[in-house]
């Protein structure tokens, strides 16, 4: 199981979601406030990150390196 941390977090502030686990890869899909948000991690050559809505919720952006603290860091920024 990958993305354990986002998940975790998800849970315990009670934000709906669903994981789902495909190629290696980890895919969360959730909700906040009623708008949809999505993490998808992705490897490329190698390098892994995730494709995600949480900065800009009507714009994709691709995070790489630690992308899932990066990912807690904006959630945690909500209130």
């Amino acid at each position: 199981m990958r993305l354990q941390r986002l998940q975790k977090v998800l849970k315990d502030k009670g934000f709906p979601y669903t994981y789902v686990e495909e190629d290696g890869c980890g895919s969360v899909n959730f909700e906040y406030r009623g708008v949809v948000y999505h993490v998808w991690e992705f490897c490329e050559d190698g390098v892994w990150g995730a494709e995600t809505n949480v900065r800009n919720i009507g714009r994709h952006e691709d995070l790489c390196g630690d992308y899932e603290e990066k990912i807690l860091e904006l959630i945690d920024q909500w209130k």
